[in-house]
């Protein structure tokens, strides 16, 4: 946290400007040393022209943007160095700012900075991560609610309530003889509890569900072969990834893509077709596809619309207990009454479409929410209800309210972690070396 660090904060690639983002006690003196300019007088928030010199010779015009401490991104003086953007030149002024004594920064050690100056908790540091990774508008916007703090706000009443549980018992106990003081019973706080257990519960379902649509649904497409299962990968891909023909079996491996439908990501497999086969390599291709279908969290069974047999009933009946869609394909030959029908060789899916999107309505209203938002923090909410629950079970055994607070203290500890009040040195590192160079 004593040095001064420096990195690329823009893509590793040619483009019309560059970043190099400086932070630390001597980052405006490492900009001064290297555009021979004073700004000891410049204030925050203010942006000069200026020219890198390597020793006496230029190297790039550039503007220098002046942050002062404790109003930057990480609490400490920044500046950041906008050059244009040629791979070489930006690398030769950042050789050139660390030729100042600057230290090259480690992948995320900018927002750990951030995080550890008070600037942001480590749910918001998370969120400046998603939104830098975010694949659609959802997740974009969920990112931009978390880095606002909307998890800190979801989270503190809780806290708050098991604070006040906490000290009341404590108080009870530390104090027994003061008169003025309520005495609390199992009677007062088991309901406390319980409906303290509700909210979380809510909170975790919630967020479950939000983490499905985040991440993705992985989706398997399963049929017997040549019913068209590639066409369907293919129309909803929009692209020629998987092979088509008319022999049956031209799958053999699994083919896999993500497609954006609506505001919901598939990350599809196209399988092999599942029938009775000696031949050896059909079999470890259909291997493959019991595989991909026992960690599927969405099944689309695809079914010739035209001439359906005892092998599609036997696909039925194995997929029974999975979350599926059943869809007919090629209703360009025979529509089925009543059933989901479609022509993927012509990429006539949008009623395919229709029903995922419509199939998944709750789980997308809950990533559009302020909710929790990866498996840590989801993790932690898990663990604090589990130690509530216990402290019910404690309560309803008669047992004392002193051996109650350890639980309810294990579940405080967790909420605290979830925002890193109460985090450890290597969670901080685990999750900071996720970042890239610069951020």
């Amino acid at each position: 946290m004593e040095d001064t660090i420096a990195a690329i904060a823009t893509a590793n690639a040619m483009g019309a400007v560059s970043i190099i983002r400086i932070s630390g006690e001597n980052a405006i003196s490492a900009a001064e040393k290297i555009t021979h300019k004073d700004y000891s007088h410049a204030a925050g928030y203010t942006i000069h022209f200026a020219t890198v010199y390597d020793g006496k010779e230029p190297v790039d015009e550039v503007l220098v943007s002046l942050f002062r401490a404790p109003k930057s991104y990480t609490g400490e003086d920044v500046v950041e160095l906008s050059c244009h953007g040629g791979m070489y030149i930006t690398r030769r002024i950042l050789s050139i700012v660390l030729g100042t004594g600057v230290r090259m920064a480690r992948r995320g050690e900018f927002t750990e900075r951030a995080f550890l100056n008070g600037k942001m908790d480590l749910t918001q540091a998370e969120a400046v991560n998603d939104l830098i990774r975010s694949r659609d508008k959802v997740n974009a916007r969920s990112a931009v609610h978390a880095v606002k703090g909307s998890v800190q706000k979801l989270l503190a009443p809780l806290e708050e309530d098991l604070t006040q549980i906490i000290s009341n018992i404590e108080v009870n106990i530390d104090y027994p003889e003061y008169d003025d003081v309520h005495q609390l019973t199992e009677e007062e706080i088991l309901p406390k509890a319980k409906q303290w257990v509700k909210q979380i519960d809510q909170i975790i379902e919630t967020a479950q569900d939000a983490v499905l649509i985040k991440e993705g649904i992985d989706t398997v497409i399963l049929g017997k072969p040549n019913v068209g299962k590639s066409s369907l990968l293919n129309a909803l891909l929009e692209e020629d990834k998987a092979i088509v023909t008319d022999v049956a079996g031209t799958t053999r491996d699994l083919v896999e893509g993500s497609v954006l439908v609506g505001n919901i990501t598939l990350n599809l497999i196209d399988t092999a077709g599942l029938h009775d086969s000696s031949n050896k390599i059909e079999q470890i291709g259909m291997a493959k596809t019991m595989d991909a279908l026992h960690k599927a969290q969405l099944v689309i069974v695809v079914i010739d619309a035209s001439r359906q047999d005892a092998e599609d009933e036997k696909l039925l009946a194995m997929t029974k207990d999975k979350n599926r869609i059943v869809v007919y394909n090629k209703k360009d030959l025979q529509e089925v009454p009543g059933k989901l029908c479609i022509c993927a060789g012509r990429g006539d899916v949008q009623a395919l479409k229709d029903a995922i999107e419509t199939k998944y309505e709750k789980e997308l209203l809950a990533a559009q929410s302020d909710t929790l938002n990866n498996e840590r923090q989801i993790g932690l909410a898990i663990a604090a209800r589990n130690s509530v629950q216990d402290a019910i079970a404690s309560l309803e055994a008669g047992m004392e309210l002193d051996l109650v607070t350890i639980d309810l203290q294990k579940a405080w500890t967790d909420l605290r972690e979830m925002t890193g009040k109460a985090g450890r040195e290597d969670l901080l590192d685990e999750i900071f070396s996720r970042f890239c160079l610069g951020k």
